[in-house]
């Protein structure tokens, strides 16, 4: 139906394969959203000549995007078949705007911005555009994926990459997966006779990590991240929290303090020979702050804690308190987050993960997307400062409970076994002189 001198060769292969499930990793530039509105443009065209109903849904990364995609694809595709349609603007889900092209038949064509809210309650073919760039995007596939259990509903999932490790970079290099994927780099677009100059566009964008990602394909772990995927990778064990208590070693425990919206978690790590394993991560949400101290207490009575390093930042001045006078001012440590205490915690992480002296369970994405989401950004004095974006899941917790952890274990005494007499509370916490792991 659609005209194929329009189309170069890659545009052809993709809207050629009719697999329900599809993935595109294109180049930017390349006509990865022009040549998947098109496909359900002529859907719901066919759709409508057969009698039949033909829905698509987009989610977009943001309602601009989503705007684009209508105008600049969808209503020029209906435009050039010298289509009938009506173009619609219509209330979404709270304060969400759905774009939509509607016709005569009843099919219709809809975009909006991608929420885990959004992609519920739906029962359409949809296109994730630039599916990697969406906020939360392991959430939204969790909401979407139901939508497309009905028999013959088809998912389009597009977009350049983003880094490695979100759900866009499992759907193309997973073993296992239901997609039929399509790979377009600039390289190829333009051997398939895209008129685009490659030593130019190069040049243009003087960054030969953007270079790579944008145009070329390829999952770059940014060079900003503090924890690399590699880096993560290497210290991922099978056996890590399954270690056996057995001659009770020697426990470090981090905990990060939240009140609301945040993680509170609870990092415990055992130190076998000169190796630390995470052996058990505790998470609590909403938890008041005597639930919070109970959680630590089990802890406490279930292995031999040497020392316990506690974000004391805010909120936390009352919960260190009281845990300081329950298990004793020589073990439990409260640490205030200032910028150099975050670094200097941070760098202790990153150094026993480089030595390969912390264990971490393999398989936990939780964890994995936590300790990469914190980013080294320049300080306006030049002094690195450590970021991370908030999201649904926390404020990268599990990522400063693990370090509060490290940094406790690094700081403390040679581990042997301990005895310790509970001191008054408010006495002023000191940790031992810093020593060998």
């Amino acid at each position: 139906m659609a005209d194929s001198s329009v189309l170069y060769p890659y545009q052809k292969r993709y809207l050629q394969d009719t697999s329900r499930f599809k993935a595109g990793m294109w180049s930017r530039q390349v006509g990865k959203t022009f040549t998947t509105t098109l496909e359900a443009v002529i859907d719901v065209l066919e759709a409508e000549a057969a009698g039949r109903l033909a829905r698509w849904t987009i989610l977009s990364v943001s309602r601009d995007r989503a705007l684009d995609a209508m105008d600049s694809g969808v209503k020029v595709h209906l435009r050039a078949f010298r289509a009938a349609f009506e173009a619609l603007d219509i209330p979404f889900a709270a304060d969400e705007i759905a774009h939509m092209v509607k016709l005569p038949g009843g099919s219709y064509i809809r975009a909006i911005a991608s929420k885990p809210a959004t992609a519920r309650g739906m029962s359409d073919n949809l296109i994730l555009d630039e599916f990697a760039h969406h906020q939360d995007n392991r959430q939204i596939w969790t909401a979407l994926f139901p939508v497309i259990s009905k028999p013959g509903l088809k998912l389009r999932v597009i977009s350049t990459p983003n880094g490695r490790g979100d759900k866009f970079y499992e759907i193309m290099t997973g073993p296992d997966t239901l997609f039929s994927r399509h790979v377009v780099t600039i390289h190829d677009a333009v051997a398939d006779g895209l008129p685009r100059n490659i030593i130019e566009l190069r040049r243009g964008i003087g960054d030969p990590v953007a270079w790579a990602q944008e145009f070329e394909c390829q999952f770059i772990d940014s060079a900003s991240a503090w924890l690399p995927f590699d880096l993560i990778d290497g210290c991922e064990s099978e056996d890590a929290g399954q270690i056996a208590d057995n001659g009770k070693p020697p426990v470090f425990v981090g905990m990060d303090f939240a009140a609301r919206g945040d993680l509170t978690v609870i990092a415990v790590l055992a130190r076998v020979g000169d190796v630390l394993w995470l052996i058990d991560l505790i998470e609590m949400r909403e938890a008041k702050f005597s639930e919070q101290l109970a959680r630590l207490a089990d802890v406490f009575n279930a292995h031999r804690v040497i020392a316990a390093a506690l974000d004391q930042t805010g909120m936390g001045e009352m919960p260190v308190e009281e845990a300081q006078r329950r298990h004793g001012a020589n073990r439990v440590h409260g640490v205030l987050f200032t910028l150099a205490a975050k670094l200097e915690m941070a760098t202790a992480l990153k150094e026993a993960m480089e030595d390969r002296r912390l264990r971490l369970p393999a398989g936990n994405i939780a964890l994995r997307a936590d300790l990469h989401a914190v980013r080294r950004v320049a300080g306006p004095t030049g002094i690195p400062r450590l970021v991370a974006e908030r999201d649904a899941s926390g404020h990268a917790d599990r990522f400063w409970a693990l370090a509060l952890a490290v940094t406790a274990a690094r700081d403390a005494a040679d581990g042997g076994p301990y005895a310790y007499t509970p001191v008054p509370m408010g006495e002023r916490c000191r940790f031992p002189q810093r020593g060998a792991w």
